[in-house]
């Protein structure tokens, strides 16, 4: 049977599939629109299917600040070629305007919301798969609230990050500190926020250290675990946001902070990066 352009533009705009996968699906469906996107998503299951053990290493990270709130996604592909197609940043942003729309609190929840033409964001992304042929997954979605809240992309879009603040500062100051995040990865905003497990790891390897040094053979096990609580303060200051050190200065991040002003300080920070 003859199918009309105008027809698969109808498939293109319902789905999202590229012009000649709507094709052939109109004309293994024979002209059925119900069908044809069934056979659209079952390319993309068996596009997953296959590649399952391959590696989503490139991808964008898109951003979006609503009020005090602040969203951070990634969808990921396989390839920097894909990854640079207009159309898959253009269905990140879309992903995250649901994500927005519906105020998803986590990851499962987002993947589980319906578009307005009824198919989860998880189905979205599985035919995003049958459109590249490569594996397409949400990599990330975060999200914060914050009375202040500041985002920074870099411009090679595998990595971002969402800052929250306890109250409004400048422009630059924010800008300044979510280039900074994005930038330096710190683990946590401040010591008091360290992940325990991280610190209690840390804390057993600078022990261990102090252990095996000869200069230490003698020294009390109590005089050891002080050293090791200074290499702990060096590593929340390497690893902490308000702690390390202003990218190209010689004060702390919280410094720079209270220089524009003594009451405000960060709250809630998420940061995400694409990973070769």
């Amino acid at each position: 049977m003859e199918i009309k352009a105008a027809d698969v533009m109808k498939l293109r705009k319902m789905t999202g599939a590229g012009m000649m996968d709507c094709k052939k699906a109109l004309v293994e469906a024979e002209g059925d629109f119900e069908r044809a996107k069934d056979i659209i998503r079952e390319k993309g299951k068996l596009v997953v299917s296959k590649r399952a053990d391959r590696n989503a290493s490139e991808g964008v990270v898109v951003t979006k600040i609503v009020g005090q709130k602040a969203y951070l996604l990634c969808l990921a592909c396989e390839t920097d070629f894909v990854a640079q197609n207009s159309e898959f940043a253009a269905s990140a942003n879309a992903i995250l305007d649901i994500a927005v729309a519906n105020d998803a609190a986590d990851k499962e929840t987002l993947l589980a919301i319906k578009n307005d033409e009824g198919r989860t964001v998880e189905e979205i992304v599985t035919e995003k798969s049958g459109q590249t042929g490569e594996k397409v997954e949400l990599a990330s979605y975060e999200r914060i609230e914050a009375p202040y809240c500041n985002a920074y992309v870099h411009f090679n879009k595998k990595l971002g990050t969402i800052l929250g603040f306890n109250k409004e500062v400048s422009e630059e100051v924010a800008h300044t500190l979510a280039m900074q995040a994005t930038a330096m990865a710190p683990i946590s905003i401040d010591e008091n926020d360290c992940p325990a497990d991280v610190v209690e790891k840390e804390k057993a390897i600078a022990l261990e250290m102090m252990k095996q040094d000869p200069k230490n053979a003698n020294k009390p096990e109590a005089i050891l675990a002080k050293i090791a609580e200074g290499k702990m303060r060096k590593f929340f200051e390497e690893n902490t946001l308000l702690n390390q050190a202003l990218v190209g200065e010689k004060i702390s991040i919280r410094e720079y902070l209270q220089q524009a002003d003594k009451e405000a300080t960060v709250v809630a920070y998420k940061r995400f990066a694409l990973e070769a």
